[in-house]
């Protein structure tokens, strides 16, 4: 991963720009605090001269002079305040807009993304990194904006006084400048290689904790915890790595602005000396000349913050800069889904190298129940992925109601079905919202009517609050049935005009398997349907089985016809019957 460009740096920046107002008026307040804060030195020097000696102190040459400086106090601290407000509001701003761009991303990524990628390192993008840009970004603005504006007025205040003691001021700052820059240049590659592993051990903690169960038994804690034992060691050295590194900054400016003072302190005090100089002017430069280095250990030790920032801004930008799935705006829609479907010399592979589904013929007539069916990575469900659009063919043509899927919108072909998976899928809410996902101003009465045909009223009702129940994105306490049956009563809910089940019944008892079946099969009059399963009892009824083998149609036909060709269904069907 290379060091953030001057292109991503411009995007980042553009997040910014519609609170330019705020940051102006940061930086006019800025100004302000940091004029309050210089006029306090030569308040105090001309205070100190005005005491001569002990017993000799011009009190009512104080009283003005103390005035003035409570005023500068709260002049100070309102500025403060005002202005951390204004950076605060404009730093969580951009943030937002660039968390809400990161997010709309990742809705519009193609699924290859998401399949390729972990899913904890895409969490930790659109949480950790962002989290840390804010902190970042907000002290380093906090920081730049009052450290420059000190750095030119403490030097205008010193030249004004002084201009020999202001030259050596100016002549030792470089080396302050030159160190804090050749740390900060080496820290970027540090802070980027802790950012990558933050979201490897992200991506192990959401694997393991989505995954407890199967983890518990297979055994596998001891390995899961070595696995955790080793990226955590190894954040631990990228984190000290670039932590330590960084944080050598403050040390070596510190030691410059030291040699700084002193300078100011033994060329001051031979002024004294000799006559040109009071003791409050001295005292008075001595402080600016503190006030002027201060700003260079704040912006160094800044440096570390800013670098990470920059550093997680980078992920982020590659997050929302990915290409997205190709647009569909010019694609018409499906008007009237008649059912219909006839895919022609389709071919496709996830792997360019590896071909998965070659030659793929099938012709469906409206209303006809289709079965694939075949061994574990035939392509059954790859085929429903590229009948939903989630990928598009590698060549060939499907055609979906009279209409070629590459040339309609994605949401009108997925409209078109309905859809249960093997894999469960709820979100956090409750029963009532989990079941009206796909048709959210669905009614209570027909939510328990759809719930009542997938044969899941009974148990939802025994729930603490019933359809009202709150649900994690994991189901919670439902077994793996029961959220299977949710997911068949969102469907049995929207009743779309096709039908897709991919092992919609796996997790299911045989009992309500066969109620379910009995319910699919008045769902499925007069819609077309296509069937995935393992099972093959399920399929027997099929008005078509289609039988797939290394991404090919090996047989199609009728439960009948196969059997009676005796070849691979037969062979299939025969292997889960026998005794």
């Amino acid at each position: 991963m290379a060091d953030i460009t001057r292109k991503e740096t411009r995007e980042l920046l553009a997040y910014f720009k519609p609170y330019c107002g705020r940051l102006a008026a940061a930086l006019i307040l800025a100004a302000a605090n940091v004029a309050a804060t210089l006029i306090a030195p030569i308040l105090t020097g001309d205070a100190i001269d005005l005491i001569i000696a002990k017993g000799k102190v011009d009190f009512e040459g104080l009283k003005p002079i103390l005035m003035i400086f409570a005023v500068t106090i709260a002049v100070t601290a309102l500025t403060q305040y005002v202005m951390q407000l204004c950076l605060n509001k404009a730093a969580f701003g951009a943030v937002r807009g660039l968390r809400d761009d990161a997010f709309a991303s990742l809705n519009r990524l193609p699924l290859a993304y998401i399949d390729s990628h972990p899913k904890g390192d895409i969490i930790s993008r659109l949480i950790s990194d962002i989290e840390q840009i804010s902190d970042g970004l907000i002290m380093g603005f906090a920081q730049l904006f009052t450290g420059v504006i000190t750095i030119f007025g403490t030097l205008g205040f010193m030249f004004y006084i002084n201009v020999k003691i202001a030259l050596i001021v100016m002549l030792l700052t470089p080396l302050s400048l030159f160190a804090a820059r050749y740390i900060s240049k080496n820290t970027f590659k540090f802070f980027r290689e802790q950012t990558a592993v933050r979201g490897d051990l992200t991506s192990l903690v959401e694997e393991m904790t989505g995954n407890q169960k199967l983890v518990k038994a297979f055994a596998h804690e001891r390995e899961s915890e070595e696995r955790f034992a080793e990226l955590n060691g190894e954040l631990q050295k990228t984190s000290v790595r670039a932590i330590f590194f960084s944080s050598l900054t403050n040390p070596v400016t510190r030691f410059v602005n030291g040699l700084v003072y002193a300078a100011v302190g033994i060329v001051g005090a031979f002024s004294v000396m000799s006559g040109s100089f009071t003791v409050g002017q001295l005292s008075c430069f001595l402080t600016y000349a503190n006030q002027y280095t201060k700003p260079f250990n704040e912006i160094s030790g800044v440096i570390a913050e800013l670098q990470g920032a920059l550093a997680c801004a980078k992920r982020v930008l590659e997050l929302i800069n990915e290409p997205p799935e190709p647009s569909d705006e010019d694609c018409g829609v499906i008007t009237h889904a008649d059912g219909t479907l006839r895919a022609e010399d389709v071919c496709f592979s996830y792997n360019k190298d590896v071909p998965l589904i070659e030659g793929f013929d099938i012709d469906v007539k409206s209303g006809q129940r289709i079965a694939i069916v075949g061994p574990t990575g035939c392509g059954k469900t790859t085929f429903i992925n590229l009948l939903m659009r989630f990928y598009d063919v590698d060549s060939g043509r499907i055609v979906l109601s009279g209409r070629e899927l590459t040339e309609t919108k994605r949401d009108s072909v997925r409209g078109t079905y309905g859809m249960v998976l093997q894999e469960t899928w709820l979100k956090s809410g409750t029963v009532r919202e989990n079941i009206a996902y796909g048709k959210p101003d669905a009614d209570i009465s027909e939510i328990v009517a759809a719930a009542k045909r997938a044969h899941c009223d009974g148990f939802i009702r025994r729930l603490e609050h019933g359809y009202d129940t709150e649900l994690t994105e994991d189901g919670g306490m439902l077994s793996a049935g029961q959220k299977q049956l949710l997911c068949i009563a969102r469907v049995m809910l929207s009743l779309p005009p096709m039908l897709i089940l991919d092992e919609a019944t796996s997790s299911i008892d045989t009992r309500t398997e066969l109620l379910i079946q009995e319910a699919f099969g008045e769902m499925m009059e007069g819609r077309t349907s296509f069937i995935i399963a393992h099972r093959l009892s399920t399929v027997v009824n099929a008005d078509r089985i289609i039988v797939m083998n290394a991404g090919k149609i090996v047989e199609q036909g009728t439960h009948k016809e196969l059997m009676a060709k005796n070849g691979a269904y037969a062979e299939l069907y025969n292997s889960q019957f026998e005794q």
